[in-house]
C-alpha cells in the first residue's frame, strides 16, 4: 500500500530539485523518492554494540603478519607463476 507524504520547501529548495529533476528527465516526486530511497539505503544497520564486538574480537586474532615489501613482492610472484613459498 502506498502513503502520501508532505514535505514543506522553501522556494529556493525547491527550485533547486526542480532543476535536478528536469536534469535527470523525471518528476520531481520521482527524484524525491529516489533520493529518499538512496539515503534510506546509506543508513548503517545492526546493533552497534554487536559491530563492535566483531571488530575487537577480530582485533584480538594472531594472523601472520609481515613486512609489507615483501608480502607484495610475494603476491606478484604468485602472480608470474613462480614458486609459492
Amino acid at each position: 500500500m502506498s502513503k502520501r507524504l508532505q514535505v514543506i520547501l522553501n522556494d529556493q529548495v525547491h527550485r533547486e530539485i526542480q532543476k535536478a529533476a528536469r536534469s535527470r528527465g523525471i518528476t520531481v516526486a520521482a527524484w524525491v523518492r529516489q533520493a529518499l530511497e538512496k539515503a534510506r539505503q546509506n543508513q548503517p544497520t545492526g546493533d552497534v554494540a554487536t559491530k563492535l564486538a566483531a571488530i575487537r574480537a577480530a582485533a584480538r586474532l594472531d594472523g601472520p603478519t609481515a613486512d609489507i615489501d615483501q608480502m607484495l613482492a610475494e603476491i606478484e610472484q604468485g602472480y608470474e607463476g613462480g614458486p609459492n613459498p
